[in-house]
């Protein structure tokens, strides 16, 4: 064999299962991907740590994001420690506001909700809000205050990633697009790409929004993977005009230590069309004149887009794949890639170092979807 471990797909989900595998002494390590490494999704993400804002509704879910958060001090800390790079945890917190009536009785339901789930939130009216941010537009009419909310540098994130890689003998290879699985019976035993064969005695995808058009063999892939266009804007200000992520119906802002502020997100189902479109830049530019007025005498400094993958549920999909052995899939994380990463490479390491199940790779399964089916058969 080749390497112990394949890793397919080198952005923040590969990069981070493959840091706790050589923690783990997996042995040799290699990861492939189809273009540069970490340079999908996970560089154009905005590095948001937002458990309680982006998952108000499966409970496992929360849960599942929840604790992935709590490891990211420690994560943080231990990769300064090994790489030097300082990947700019903010525990400053995120706001949510709203602008007119209508809005406000849906913060103050969600208020209601997440505080009889126990979730960290503060109420805040106008005059709270506009004392926390004063940058912000005087037609809001109050907002919610998440302090368990954070962000990290995500472009930092994957260069420390990428570094821990380099400084362990992890080794990456670029530009390696993977066209199948390698079978043998019904063992996974490696990736044939439009380069060469690589063989491992396990493989793990991390495929992201690629993930449904790999083949096993000669059969599909069983899950259904679809790519969400995400565009983004940054403007780049001299001073750092807000302490915290602040997000509206419309969008949201994502303040950096530099001074830049990340606007983003359109979700958009437009296939594998990775560019932005005039269309998609003028809406966030709106959506972020209407959160900070001051933005409408800024100029954009940079515009980009990613494909987040998406599973039918939008919930990801991790652990075994039914009827083959040696492969594992942690794929699906839509929009929460960066803040999943380190529990799902905990997760992921456990389960092919030592044998471990756990909830969430039962809850995450491959075979809800085929469960969902028969249910629905049976009906």
């Amino acid at each position: 064999m080749d390497s112990d471990v394949l890793i397919i797909g080198g952005g923040v989900i590969g990069l981070s299962i493959a840091r706790d595998l050589h923690k783990k002494r997996a042995g040799k390590i290699t990861i492939v991907d189809r273009g540069g490494i970490g340079r999908e999704a996970s560089w154009a993400a905005a590095g948001m740590l937002a458990p309680n804002i982006e998952t108000d509704s499966d409970s496992t879910f929360h849960e599942f994001g929840t604790e992935s958060l709590e490891l990211y001090p420690g994560f943080a800390a231990a990769l300064l420690d090994e790489t030097g790079v300082d990947i700019e945890l903010d525990r400053s917190g995120t706001l949510c506001l709203a602008f007119n009536k209508e809005e406000e009785t849906g913060l103050r339901e969600t208020y209601e909700r997440q505080q009889n789930r126990n979730v960290s939130v503060e109420f805040l009216s106008s005059e709270e809000l506009r004392r926390l941010e004063p940058a912000i537009s005087e037609t809001t009419t109050s907002a919610l205050f998440y302090p368990n909310d954070w962000q990290v540098e995500n472009r930092k994130l994957v260069g420390a990633l990428r570094e821990f890689a380099k400084r362990n003998g992890i080794e990456t290879i670029e530009n390696a697009e993977v066209e199948e699985l390698l079978t043998e019976q019904q063992r996974v035993v490696g990736a044939r790409t439009n380069a060469r064969d690589f063989r491992a005695d396990t493989t793990v995808l991390a495929t992201g929004a690629w993930t449904s058009l790999i083949k096993i063999g000669d059969t599909t892939m069983p899950v259904s993977i679809k790519p969400i266009r995400g565009q983004m804007l940054s403007f780049d200000l001299r001073e750092r005009p807000l302490r915290h992520v602040v997000y509206s119906h419309r969008g949201y802002l994502v303040p950096r230590a530099d001074g830049r502020v990340l606007v983003g997100a359109t979700a958009e189902d437009a296939g594998f069309e990775n560019r932005t479109t005039a269309e998609g830049i003028a809406g966030l530019t709106d959506a972020a004149v209407e959160i900070m007025p001051q933005l409408s005498e800024a100029q954009v400094a940079e515009t980009w887009s990613g494909l987040r993958p998406f599973a039918a549920d939008g919930l990801p999909i991790l652990g075994k794949i039914p009827g083959w052995q040696n492969v594992v899939i942690a794929t699906a994380h839509y929009r929460n890639g960066i803040l999943l990463a380190p529990k799902t490479a905990e997760l992921i390491a456990e389960n092919i170092i030592d044998g471990a199940s756990s909830e969430y790779l039962q809850r995450f399964s491959v075979e809800r979807f085929a469960n969902a089916a028969t249910a629905r058969t049976n009906i």
